[in-house]
């Protein structure tokens, strides 16, 4: 950094990178960035879970504007406030709206240190503008330095308009990821990699990923355990133990410094790392939303926001389940009726039992995936979860109710 001395004070107070400010300085998370550019399989993007402690939660979502006047009333009851971070609730390098506050906070507290939280698809081309707006910090959240790990870790990337599953997406992802922390590192930028620990999953490989990490500059590393969230793909897993957890740190600690003081801060977390006083400062600030339990999905693309999948081939009726569905009929919403887009058919030959059956629906799934919401007869428990984790409505009906689809679509 171009004044090093600004650039250790900026350590010193940062409740993230440094564990002994963490007693004594206070964040404040602005959740002004919903979409996401990425789907990962332990991520559950509804908001205002107030009950919840977790990346990615949030009771509302702010403006700029709104989030800098937030900035003002928080700043006068907490005195010890010294950072500033987009951490979400969707990813931050996503959302224009990120940039617009880091310019509006930088210019009126300059005394605040700015950072972001990041899955880095978007990093390598956002460097230099996160620099110049003042951001010395910059967390990446990176589960895999192998592709085919990172396929199992994360369940769709978006990518130059284009939507990638499996082992191909996070390839796009790693590729983005590393290169990202290498110029973020190289420009002065200090780099957090955070990594969520899978048993399972990816547990084994983190030693390889935490040296790979390391050699591209990054700071410092914080393994966070799963916290498996109901309605994702990832659900069911269980979370490690603290024994695990520990045992891979310190593993890891002969390459990197580790990161032991970590809270799992919500998108809209304020205040010291161990004392969250979000929901003191909830609706606050010039936000008039109070979102429910209703509230929509963090959206990952705009794109598909108007589009429905019907279990039928038929224009007037739902012929069938999800999972015994023999084709899909694609609708995009417009001017209050359906249009068609194409039809999609299902092989039904497949195994429909144990990993058969999850394969068959996990398939069906990754067909349908441009779609926001999903129409059918019935449905069951797992292709509910599969879709709930994806961020699909489901609409149960007999027949093509545009009424019902536009009431869904608009949730």
């Amino acid at each position: 950094m171009a004044d090093n001395n600004a650039a250790a004070e900026m350590l010193r107070t940062h409740p993230c990178y440094n564990e002994d400010a963490h007693r004594s300085f206070a964040r404040m998370h602005l959740p002004v960035a919903p979409k996401c550019n990425i789907q990962c399989n332990y991520c559950n993007r509804k908001y205002d879970c107030s009950n919840e402690s977790r990346p990615g939660v949030t009771s509302e979502v702010l403006t700029p504007e709104q989030a800098v006047e937030k900035i003002r009333i928080v700043k006068e009851k907490i005195p010890g406030l010294t950072v500033i971070g987009i951490a979400g609730p969707g990813d931050p390098l996503a959302n224009e709206e990120t940039f617009e506050t880091l310019y509006l906070a930088g210019k009126e507290f300059d005394e605040l240190t700015l950072c972001i939280s990041t899955n880095g698809l978007a990093l390598p081309d956002n460097v230099d503008r996160l620099y110049d707006l003042g951001v010395r910090f910059v967390t990446v959240t990176i589960n895999a330095v192998d592709p085919e790990v990172g396929g199992k870790v994360y369940g769709s990337v978006i990518w130059n308009g284009k939507k990638y599953h499996g082992a191909e997406g996070a390839g796009i992802l790693l590729e983005r990821q590393l290169q990202g922390i290498k110029m973020a590192a190289d420009k002065g930028i200090l780099v957090k990699a955070n990594v969520v620990m899978v048993p399972d999953v990816n547990a084994a490989h983190i030693p390889e990923l935490v040296k790979k990490v390391k050699e591209l500059g990054a700071y410092i590393v914080n393994i966070l355990p799963l916290i498996p969230v109901e309605g994702t793909v990832f659900g069911d897993l269980r979370a490690p133990t603290s024994e695990e957890r520990k045992r891979l740190m310190d593993l890891c600690s002969i390459d990197a410094k580790m990161m032991r003081h970590c809270r799992q801060c919500r998108a809209d977390a304020v205040g010291l790392l161990g004392e969250d006083r979000s929901a003191e400062f909830a609706h606050i600030g010039g936000c008039k939303c109070r979102p429910t339990d209703e509230s929509p999905l963090i959206t990952v693309d705009n794109s598909d926001d108007l589009r429905v999948a019907v279990a039928s081939s038929d224009p007037h009726l739902v012929e069938s389940g999800f999972g015994n569905a023999k084709r899909f009929t694609i609708y995009d919403l417009k001017d209050g009726g359906l249009s068609y887009v194409r039809t999609v058919d299902i092989d039904t030959s497949a195994e429909t039992a144990g990993a058969g059956h999850r394969k068959h629906i996990e398939d069906i799934a990754d067909r349908l995936d441009d779609c926001r919401a999903v129409m059918v007869k019935e449905i069951g428990p797992l292709p509910t979860k599969v879709l709930a984790a994806r961020g699909k409505k489901i609409i149960i009906s007999d027949t093509v109710d545009v009424p019902a689809i536009t009431e869904a679509l608009k949730r």
